[in-house]
């Protein structure tokens, strides 16, 4: 920021002196007044000009009190003879002409600005300073040693597993004898995959801390700029800076930016991209090699990158930097919760048991979240209800209490959410329904939240089939009770389709078509392969496939509204319950379900052992309900 303050002052400056001695010699007439010829020819004749000079057309005369004048004279023969009869002296130059080089700047000095213009920002663009306007090929890698990493193992939690894989890093950075002296050859890179948000940067920064080795940081969109060949050549300029400070560490945060299968796509691929990944294949275990560099890199799609990126001798050690089971979650709560003051009722291990499914961001999220909530109530600890409401606020969406529906709006979707609670409660393979609310949250009108009550790593086909019924239970619950259909099951319907169809086409669960996948995984699209690739699947599968799949869907969709049917009297007290206090938790929503009437609602709405959202990308998601066409999914 100070360099580019001080360029700006350096331009302003040239302007403002090249504007001022341009107005000079362009406004020297300027203190002068100008006549009308007329009204020199009347002074004149009254005896009042005493004195003309006359250059070419311009005259230039003084009155008899001592003023100066100028004026431009029209073609007059008789104008001298004039004059000299008047008694005026006259006096007679030849036409001024300007400076042969003042031309020569009054001509260019325009262009020369857009040039002067053109330079400034393009240092601005590249960098500026070092280097001039043409520092195009220098790295952008940002370089942190032992003074100012301080990310330790002691920071990263969640993730002992990966901590033990890149345990060898270290050791190797401190004492690379002890490794040379066997044979043995460290992994000259690590790439690290996992979900966003689960540790990958921060435990690339703790191995550096660790080390107490130079530290380089760089993405992998800061290689390619807007003029070709400029990756290629941040490239070699990066490993240039890390071997004159080896030992050290390359850290590229989401190298498939540059690291995508080359010859890939439409086109062809990108030539600049594929020069910039051929320079970093050559440099990472080209002719020359190199020692003591440890390059690691960062990636939420290995399935994209180039083969001979991941090949040994390059990036021999992949390490899955997964989401945090129960015990991980509660050491990345007690990072977190160091840092804020927390009341004695807090509990990480509650915490950790009814935040399945969360990345160490996620976490992290939530403290910050609970902390701000806290701040808002002007506590001086933050408690357990402040990282309830932060933990539905997460899940949930934002409440919006300003948003106002009509009464039978309001009502529909009491029925609709209670068609979804009763439905969960009634089958034995869902999960337990945390809490149901009416209450506007992100984009959905009402929410029923369903969170498992441990880790799962695996969906069986009969908690597939059950989390379809429960899907359809908002939709089925407004026939019954409203008479009527609403737009707000739209996204309950994609998402029954979707697991049907998963059921079918990719989990090998349909006892017609056998276990056999049919069609490409979803899960990942890469246009680059996508294109080339031929579906061998036939017309006639396909259509058995739509059968199987409107079975799957007819059979729960039956199966919820026979549970509906036979519950009606639970779904009335459920829906009237919601409409009295917007919000049911789990034990008020078991005093329903037991035939009891529900208990008065907890200041916090919260229960004890809280069992949120399923952490597989198959499990269902907390049930939304959107009643607007333009808020569906």
């Amino acid at each position: 920021m100070n360099n580019l303050v001080k360029n700006i002052a350096i331009w302003l400056v040239v302007a403002l002196v090249l504007m001022t001695v341009f107005n000079q010699f362009s406004s020297r007439q300027a203190a002068q007044s100008q006549i009308e010829y007329s009204q020199f020819l009347d002074e004149v004749r009254q005896g009042h000009v005493s004195k003309v000079t006359i250059e070419g057309r311009i005259l230039k005369g003084q009155k008899s009190d001592g003023k100066r004048f100028t004026t431009y004279a029209p073609s007059d023969p008789w104008m001298v003879s004039d004059l000299l009869k008047n008694g005026v002296i006259v006096e007679a130059k030849p036409e001024e002409e300007g400076s042969f080089l003042m031309n020569i700047f009054i001509s260019w000095f325009p262009m020369l600005l857009l040039i002067g213009v053109w330079v400034f920002f393009m240092r601005q663009m590249q960098g500026g300073g070092k280097g001039g306007a043409f520092s195009f090929g220098k790295s952008k890698a940002r370089m942190l040693d032992e003074t100012t990493n301080t990310v330790t193992f002691a920071d990263v939690a969640g993730c002992d597993e990966a901590k033990e894989e890149v345990g060898e890093l270290v050791e190797f950075l401190r004492d690379p004898s002890k490794f040379q002296k066997l044979g043995g050859r460290i992994p000259r890179g690590v790439l690290m995959i996992g979900s966003p948000g689960t540790g990958k940067t921060l435990l690339a920064r703790a191995i550096a801390g660790e080390a107490k080795v130079p530290f380089f940081s760089i993405s992998g969109s800061d290689f390619v700029e807007m003029f070709v060949g400029v990756g290629a050549a941040r490239v070699r300029d990066m490993f240039e800076q890390a071997k004159k400070n080896s030992p050290c560490i390359i850290f590229i945060d989401e190298i498939d930016a540059v690291g995508r299968q080359r010859g890939a796509g439409l086109g062809g691929g990108n030539d600049e991209r594929e020069q910039t990944l051929n320079a970093l294949l050559v440099e990472m275990d080209g002719f020359e090699g190199v020692s003591g560099v440890i390059v690691i890199a960062a990636t939420n799609r290995p399935d994209v990158l180039d083969p001979a990126l991941l090949r040994p001798g390059r990036f021999d050690r992949q390490v899955v930097v997964s989401l945090p089971d129960i015990r991980g979650r509660e050491q990345i709560l007690l990072v977190h919760m160091r840092k804020i003051p927390m009341a004695p009722d807090v509990r990480a291990d509650i915490l950790a048991r009814g935040t399945p499914g969360f990345s160490g961001a996620d976490l992290a999220n939530l403290v910050n979240e609970a902390a701000l909530f806290a701040a808002r109530g002007n506590k001086r600890l933050v408690d357990m209800d402040d990282f309830e409401r932060a933990k539905d606020k997460i899940i949930m969406g934002a409440e919006r209490r300003s948003v106002i529906m009509p009464e039978h709006e309001r009502r529909n979707t009491a029925y609709h959410e209670s068609g979804h609670a009763v439905v969960a409660k009634l089958l034995t393979k869902t999960d337990p329904v945390h809490k149901v609310t009416i209450i506007p949250r992100g984009r959905a009108l009402g929410v029923t939240m369903q969170l498992p009550t441990e880790d799962r790593y695996s969906m069986d086909r009969e908690n597939i089939l059950q989390n379809i019924s429960v899907l359809f239970g908002g939709r089925i619950a407004e026939e019954v009770f409203m008479n009527q259909m609403t737009t707000g099951a739209s996204n309950d319907f994609e998402r029954a389709t979707e697991m049907a169809r998963r059921m079918v086409t990719q989990w090998g669960m349909s006892d017609v078509l056998g276990p056999m996948v049919y069609g490409e995984n979803e899960g990942e699209v890469f246009l680059g392969r996508s294109v080339t690739t031929h579906k061998n699947v036939s017309e006639a599968t396909m259509q058995t496939v739509d059968v199987e799949i409107r079975r799957i869907i007819d059979e729960q969709y039956a199966l919820a509204r026979r549970l509906i049917e036979e519950n009606r009297d639970k779904i009335e007290m459920m829906t009237k319950a919601l409409l009295e206090w917007e919000t049911l938790d789990a034990d008020q929503i078991n005093d329903i379900m037991e035939g009891k009437s529900p208990r008065p609602p907890k200041p916090s709405q919260s229960s004890v052992t809280p069992p949120p959202q399923d952490n597989t990308p198959s499990a269902p998601a907390p049930t939304v309900t959107t009643t607007k066409p333009a808020e569906e999914a």
